[in-house]
């Protein structure tokens, strides 16, 4: 069997197009388990390879009668199998997707927006949704969009039948096969053209990378979000392993409900973010933990956020009784201009930590601590470059490259990368297109800071989100960090650190949520916004000027779960972000809602 196996994924190694894909699985492993949807752990629908094959066909039907291809097709559908059959069948139909989260009843007003902006700067022709999410909108009043101007079809209306036909419409390998936009956690979202090429290229290149093939994955990361749609749901699909997905809100509910799937399915492969891990850490009780079994788990992917050393050693010490192994970590680098990953952790090699000179860090030089009671940081590596991909590490200002030692912007440069963001082509030559000092280049600008050593990617933080204090850099997330470990009442992984410019100077300022609805007897909010401080002056030698205290909940974050820094530092000033305390130096600046963030 592991040879026919091989001899099938050399063949799929070929293909150029997701319809070549699916019509090579149905042909020669139609019975096999291609996904099931999860309640909980339990399956509540499944497909194999062939039922994958025909669904994909009866949306594919309904493309071809709309006469829709070339066009943009907007895909605002909740979780399950009607998301995948939809995407599917707009690869197969020459129909551009663009996969965005479907709104809820209770954040209709909060998404709307989003959603409107996508679809006027895509120019979508056609709306892919279901009965049910039709009906929300169409019961909906002042909306603020006449979305009802873009053609609405109902997936789970068309006629099914029997075949299997995906189309014969000519496919350009290098058009568009969907559109992945942005989080917009630093900027306005914006759509990266992933081409065909690009995501097949990028679906082979993970299989090694990462081991894929004979195994299985779980996976409860959003569809709408480059993690979840390209290494969640499309690389099983490529390496022809079963996978086994969730909603997301079944893992926010009750995150045992990942590793449980990951135990009953005997999964190799499951990624999440840092909060994810510590989601678990907090919520998992010691009854749910003595019912798992982490043995089968190859590859934990942890990657899409900043990654705290902390979780990943809290994490690995407290699930090792479950059978977690350390060396399954496999913290990654990636963005969706790339497709996905950048960089990965190989071959079960586990996390590899650095201990830095902090000081030395914010000067923009990496060097190993040799002090570790002093002022440090430690940093994980994001594993070494998948295959094909090459990175410079580049003085952002002067486009040189930067000394071994040194710490610059992460540049790209692999048949991954797409060709740019859609309809915006100013911004697709500055970020796709950028050159370094002595002319070589293309290469995308990634806008995150690092630095390689040994082999090994490391990312320090992002441009845009630098605090720059007197001349001294600091990643917010590392603030954040400190601030989260200062107190009980203190909520890990939900607040924001970003600068305020006060008298022409900037200043720090802390928006923190807290883990309670209020504040314990005998415990003051003063208590906890001076601790806050007082731990990042311990750590980091600056005073903070102002430190915000929140209900949980309260901290701006995107689609997919990233914290917005900007737009909360916008909803402080603009007094639109609701507070329960604030403990500060002097007033807080005054803007107006129009004002830049």
């Amino acid at each position: 069997m592991p040879i026919v196996i091989d001899i099938l994924l050399n063949k799929v190694h070929q293909l150029q197009t997701f319809r070549e894909l699916l019509e090579e699985r149905a042909l020669h492993r139609p019975h096999d388990l291609a996904y099931a949807f999860l309640v909980g752990t339990t399956p509540t629908n499944q497909w194999s390879y062939a039922e994958l094959n025909r669904q994909a066909a009866r949306v594919g039907r309904q493309l071809k009668a709309l006469d829709a291809g070339g066009a943009r097709a907007l895909l605002v559908y909740p979780p399950g199998g009607d998301f995948l059959s939809s995407f599917l069948a707009c690869l197969c139909r020459n129909v551009v997707a663009i996969p965005v989260p479907a709104p809820e009843a209770w954040n209709l007003r909060r998404s709307i927006p989003r959603l409107r902006a996508i679809a006027e700067d895509a120019q979508a022709r056609i709306v892919l949704t279901t009965r049910k999410t039709e009906a929300l909108w169409a019961g909906a009043d002042n909306l603020s969009w006449d979305f009802k101007k873009i053609p609405w079809v109902t997936t789970d209306n068309c006629i099914d039948q029997s075949s299997h036909d995906l189309g014969d419409e000519l496919i350009d390998p290098d058009l568009p096969a969907y559109l992945q936009y942005t989080s917009g956690s630093t900027s306005a979202p914006s759509g990266v053209a992933v081409s065909h090429r690009n995501l097949m290229h990028h679906l082979k290149v993970l299989h090694y990378t990462c081991g894929y093939g004979r195994g299985a994955t779980v996976t409860w990361m959003p569809h709408f979000h480059d993690y979840g749609l390209v290494q969640g749901l499309l690389q099983p699909l490529y390496s022809g392993d079963p996978c086994y997905f969730m909603s997301p809100l079944s893992f926010l509910k009750r995150p045992s409900n990942w590793l449980a799937a990951i135990t009953n399915y005997r999964a190799t492969h499951s990624q999440g973010p840092n909060f994810a891990y510590s989601h678990c850490l907090r919520r998992i009780r010691d009854d749910e933990l003595s019912a798992l079994d982490l043995t089968s788990w190859n590859s934990a992917g942890n990657a899409a956020e900043p990654i705290n050393p902390q979780v990943i050693d809290d994490f690995a010490g407290r699930f090792k009784a479950a059978g977690f192994r350390r060396e399954s970590f496999a913290p990654a680098y990636g963005l969706a201009e790339a497709t996905l990953l950048v960089s990965s952790t190989q071959g079960c090699s586990g996390p590899e930590i650095l201990e830095l000179d902090a000081d030395a860090l914010w000067r923009g030089q990496v060097t190993v601590s040799s002090r570790p009671a002093g002022n440090t940081r430690r940093l994980v590596s994001c594993g070494q470059l998948v295959r094909e991909t090459r990175v410079s590490i580049v003085h952002p200002e002067t486009r040189a490259k930067c000394s071994e030692n040194e710490v610059g912007e992460i540049w790209v440069s692999s048949k991954s990368v797409a060709a740019g963001y859609w309809n915006d082509q100013p911004r697709t030559t500055a970020i796709f297109g950028a050159h370094l000092i002595d002319g070589s280049g293309p290469w995308l600008r990634t806008g995150d800071l690092g630095f390689l050593r040994d082999g090994h990617l490391f990312v320090c933080g992002r441009l845009k989100d630098l605090i720059i204090i007197r001349g001294s850099n600091y990643a917010p997330q590392d603030i954040e960090w400190a601030a989260q470990r200062s107190h009980p009442l203190v909520e890990f992984g939900e607040g924001a650190a970003f600068s305020l410019t006060v008298d022409d100077e900037e200043r720090l300022a802390i928006f923190q949520e807290l883990n309670g609805k209020e504040f314990p007897p005998g415990i003051s909010p003063i208590d906890v916004a001076v601790n806050i401080r007082e731990s990042i002056a311990l750590e980091f030698e600056i005073r903070a000027y102002a430190v915000i205290l929140a209900k949980r909940g309260t901290t701006p974050k995107t689609s997919s779960g990233k914290i917005q820094r900007g737009t909360c530092r916008m909803g402080l000033l603009n007094g639109s972000l609701a507070r329960l305390f604030i403990l500060s130096e002097g007033p807080l600046p005054k803007v107006d809602n129009n004002a830049p963030v």
